[in-house]
């Protein structure tokens, strides 16, 4: 249904000011006589406007070049009026039940909402605007239902979220396909959020049209266009601050300590005795506790929160968005630039991400007969990171002992933690850089003939070029830590750390595609009731990439940072590699309605992949729909009227996986290193065959059965859509190994023999209203799925309870914690662990022969993908006033989080408040010990596992907009100030690091406030 933004001047009633050409006057009524309050009156192509009263009156006053008012009000057609001559219009508005003339995006073309059979859903451009995040995968997530989008990092310029479509559905590649403006495979997550005009989602048969890359679904990008009217200049601008949704919270200097001390005392520990050896104290003193409690003596006793050393309270971003948009009839354009920086979460950080970019559509008719539209855009995209990587820093981070110093109190850093890391000076550029240039060109040129001689029939012709250029570059040099060795006039000692000489890697990646399509629609309709719509088309697409990179070390001086100043001797090595694809594609889709009250589609493709033999590079993927709106009988009508419109809906399709390794029907031979043979005077190196050939690889298929219904209620205004889906991957690839002996020395290559099935269910429920003033929607969405593995190739002689088969995909084997032994009694009575101690976990028996071994592990059914997520969204519009909110959540996943504790490093502060001692036999974590020492630290168990499930506020945007009045006063058609926020309250269990992220060993999501204003003229 058309919606169009409410604009209304305060101390004025319904009227809006121009620079006066004329007044125009009349009143709005339905189709019954009534007069409609509240409808909205606006003028084409600017943001004045007014609403009619109580009696449906308005009066608006026009400048000179206003032509067209465009009335609009919900459960109603929008309609456009010229205003030529008159000065009085008055118009009647028709109900608008089903919402005939929306449309959806699908695979090359649109189709009627009312029609469409198929499981699409979309989101409009000015929602993901709603978000500060700068990627714009984040900004999906809880907006659509059927997708799961899980950040695991918010590091700049790395903080894409894992998109799944229907959960989890191949054991292999379950990464959608992105569609942007038609063009498969380009990226979407550096899009401008201010460029898109729509999202749209396939998740059933409709994706059949892509064929062998659509098992996973589609996702279509749609980018905005310009449209006739005087041009429109929009600037965006905004400055945020980010940081952390949450860091760990980790045990302090005089709690380490103490528990260092209580892991000697627990080394003492007699298994047949029960008797500790050892005292309490046996590392620090009872004096060496209380300095580092009271900070007496911070160089001999400090107690360092690494996480405070290492991080700013605050991390800057800002966003800049310029955008002019018109035209006339014969041509339009829409062209934008765009700009982003953001910035790491350390002090003195070297991690940041810039983005300049920039977007040219524009659309032209040569005659009646044909038109044309040229695309062009353009991404410079600059990546900066310190030499150690973000999961490396993080995990540093939280090893890091409170009883050592970040840096001393003179300010020098302080020593490593391990393998001359320290935090505070490896997230810097002190240890060199690692730099990432990335240059995106895009372009599409399409044509469309509308044959003149046969109605209904229209060819339309498309031609992308796309480039891509990437330059790494990573420059690795020494570093220096000082040391303290206790002297009284506290020097501190120098050391190298690291390299012991700077060493230089570069990498240039140069890559392009081209895709070429053309397709002929035909439309007609027969005895004014039969609609037919027939679609087939050609395409072809080609790619090719090459790398070359380079390594030198052994430099003299960090001084030059070039390949020429390093070594050139066996330091030093260069390589480089090519590759190239190709597809060919034949398609259709075939549409039937009759009446608009029982609808049919036929959609197929015929797909050729480089990536398999020649005998088995085709296959056929083809998709069955079928809708009956049922509210159009008679009987329903007469009877259930309070629905305006019921469709039932249900699918079938078939769709292909080839996202996998390359020539896997080829074998491959190699050097081995270190091995050679002499023959005669000569010194030969050994080949061996690096890969085994499988020459009958094929498709992974998707087989997707789908049954859901659409139905508005109350005049359009409460609407409601539910699926449920069965889906079976088949020939999915995985090796028969685990049944071929060991002794055998094979090999098996991958071959086409999984099986698995993924089933669940989807509903989205929306509603919106004019209450006076008040305008607002509400919309509630879910999903949820769980798979299975129907087929895979088990151990033999495996009991059934440890096998995959049945279980569902990222499954694990844990022992099952059923508690913590509280004393020698206990254990004495109970199964355990050789060497088992009061303090310890206790693992269930689960084939209860008395003994704890791997056949008492279990599989854990749950793994770090939520089986269900759902959004809430609520827009609320009151005068100048606006409000955006999103809460999202997520359920049914789990985290391994298990500390490197101990003599290595720090341990939570969760574990150490509520840790087992032999004054506290009641504890809820067990007792203080070094990681990997002890058998329930070493082996995985269900202790560790914790619930991921979360309810977050992850949007919410505050915005206020000038009145008309005022903005005649300053020249302008609108200026709006906002202030939003990214993840700003989580409820969860997770409790020690954020839900969506892994183990809380890489860079944490970000939380975002910003605020920042919108100005069009």
């Amino acid at each position: 249904m058309d919606r169009q933004i409410i604009i209304q001047a305060t101390n004025e009633p319904n009227e809006s000011k121009a620079e006066v050409g004329k007044t125009v006057t009349g009143v709005v009524k339905d189709e019954s006589g009534t007069p409609l309050p509240g409808v909205t009156v606006a003028v084409k192509g600017t943001s004045r406007g007014t609403l009619t009263g109580m009696d449906g009156e308005y009066k608006l006053d026009l400048a000179d070049g206003d032509k067209v008012l465009i009335f609009s009000f919900v459960g109603m057609k929008t309609q456009e009026v010229a205003v030529g001559d008159q000065r009085a219009i008055n118009v009647t508005l028709a109900e608008d039940v089903v919402g005939v003339d929306e449309v959806v995006i699908v695979g090359y073309g649109i189709q009627r909402k009312v029609t469409s059979t198929g499981s699409v859903v979309s989101t409009k451009g000015e929602s993901l605007e709603q978000s500060p995040g700068t990627n714009l995968s984040n900004n999906l997530v809880g907006r659509m239902p059927g997708l799961t989008a899980v950040t695991r990092s918010g590091e700049p310029g790395a903080d894409g979220a894992t998109l799944r479509i229907r959960g989890s559905n191949t054991l292999g590649d379950n990464s959608p396909l992105i569609v942007v403006d038609g063009v498969a495979n380009r990226g979407m997550e550096r899009l401008n959020p201010s460029d898109i005009e729509t999202v749209t989602i396939l998740k059933d048969a409709s994706a059949a049209i892509y064929g062998s890359q659509a098992a996973n679904g589609v996702i279509l990008v749609t980018t905005k266009r310009g449209s006739t009217g005087k041009p429109i200049v929009t600037l965006n601008l905004n400055q945020g601050f980010n940081q952390p949704t949450r860091i760990p919270e980790m045990a302090d200097a005089a709690q380490y300590a103490t528990m260092l001390n209580e892991i000697g005392y627990y080394k003492s520990y007699n298994s047949k005795t029960g008797i500790y050896s050892a005292g309490r104290n046996t590392k620090y003193s009872a004096e060496d506790i209380q300095k580092y409690s009271d900070g007496s003596d911070p160089w001999g006793h400090p107690n360092t929160d690494w996480f405070s050393e290492v991080f700013k309270p605050w991390s800057g971003q800002n966003q800049q968005n310029a955008s002019i948009s018109g035209g006339n009839e014969n041509m339009k354009y829409f062209i934008s630039l765009g700009a982003k920086f953001e910035d790491g979460y350390y002090n003195n950080s070297a991690t940041n991400y810039k983005q300049y970019n920039f977007r040219t559509n524009i659309d032209g008719k040569v005659n009646k007969y044909i038109s044309v539209a040229f695309d062009v855009a353009g991404r410079e995209e600059l990546r900066n990171y310190p030499t150690r990587s973000a999961g490396s820093i993080f995990r540093m981070l939280m090893r890091g002992k409170p009883t050592m110093p970040a840096f001393w109190p003179d300010g020098t850093p302080g020593p490593d933690i391990e393998y001359g890391d320290n935090p505070a000076v490896t997230s810097t550029d002190a240890t060199g850089y690692d730099m990432d240039k990335r240059y995106v060109l895009e372009s599409n040129l399409r044509t469309v003939v509308v044959v003149p001689w046969v109605t209904g029939l229209s060819i339309t012709a498309n031609a992308s070029f796309d480039k891509f250029f990437s330059f790494h570059k990573k420059f690795e040099t020494p570093w220096y830590l000082y040391t303290w060795d206790g002297n009284a006039d506290h020097k501190v000692t120098k050391g190298k750390r690291g390299l012991d000489s700077p060493q230089l890697s570069e990498d240039m990646a140069d890559a392009q595609a081209i895709n070429i399509n053309a397709y002929a629609t035909y439309e007609k309709t027969f005895s004014d009731i039969h609609n037919v719509k027939v679609m087939a088309g050609v395409e072809r697409r080609n790619g090719k990439r090459d790398v070359f990179n380079a390594f030198r070390k052994n430099f003299i001086s960090a001084a030059v940072d070039q390949l020429f100043a390093g070594a050139s001797d066996q330091y030093m090595s260069n390589s480089g590699s090519a590759s190239q694809n190709a597809y060919q594609s034949y398609f259709g889709r075939v549409n039937y309605d009759l009446s608009k009250k029982y609808m049919a589609e036929f959609v197929w493709r015929y797909d050729g992949s480089y990536k398999f033999p020649t005998s088995k590079q085709f296959g056929f993927f083809p998709g069955i729909s079928a809708g009956w709106r049922i509210s159009e009988e008679n009987f329903w009508k007469e009877n259930l009227a309070v629905i305006n419109d019921f469709k039932l809906r249900g699918s079938w399709g078939q769709t292909g996986n080839d996202r996998i390794a390359e020539y896997q029907y080829l074998a491959t031979y190699g050097y081995m290193a270190n091995r050679s043979y002499v023959f005669g005077t000569g010194e030969y190196k050994l080949l061996n065959e690096t890969k085994t050939p499988n020459p009958n690889v094929t498709w992974e298929v998707a087989n997707q059965a789908n049954i859901g219904f659409d139905a508005l209620l109350m005049n359009s205004k409460l609407s409601i859509s539910a699926d449920y889906f069965n889906n079976v991957r088949t020939q999915i690839l995985i090796r028969r190994n685990a049944s071929v002996p060991n002794s055998t020395g094979l090999t098996l290559p991958p071959e086409n023999i999984g099986k698995v099935q993924n089933r669940g269910f989807e509903a989205v429920i929306g509603y919106h209203d004019n209450l006076g003033d008040f305008e607002y929607d509400l919309s509630v969405n879910g999903s949820y799925s769980k798979n299975k593995i129907v087929f895979w190739d088990e151990t033999p002689g495996i009991p059934s309870y440890q096998q995959s088969t049945g279980r569902p995909m990222g499954s694990s084997l844990y022992y099952e914690a059923i508690g913590i032994f509280k004393d020698k009694a206990q254990i004495d009575a109970t199964p355990h662990w050789a060497g088992a101690q009061p303090g310890d976990i206790i693992f269930k028996d689960v084939n209860d022969d008395k003994v704890i071994n791997g056949l008492d592990r279990v599989m854990n059914e749950k793994n770090d993908f939520p089986r269900f997520i759902g959004g809430l969204t609520f827009n609320l519009k009151y005068r100048q006033f606006d409000l955006a909110m999103l809460i999202q959540g997520a359920a049914g996943a789990q985290q391994y989080i298990f500390p490197e504790s101990g003599e290595i490093g720090n341990y939570y502060k969760e574990f150490a408040d509520n840790r087992w001692t032999p004054e506290k036999t009641n504890a809820s974590f067990p007792r203080a010990f070094n990681r990997g020492d002890e058998y329930w630290g070493g082996q995985g168990n269900t202790f560790w596992l914790r619930s991921t499930d979360y309810v977050r506020l992850k949007n919410l945007e505050v915005g206020y907009s000038l009145p008309l009045s005022a903005n005649k006063t300053l020249g302008i058609e609108n200026l709006r100030i906002y202030v939003n926020g990214l993840n700003l309250l989580t409820v969860d269990k997770a409790k020690i690091i954020d839900p969506e992220t892994t183990a809380g060993t890489s860079y944490a999501p970000q939380r975002v406030i910003t605020s920042g204003l919108t100005l069009t003229f």
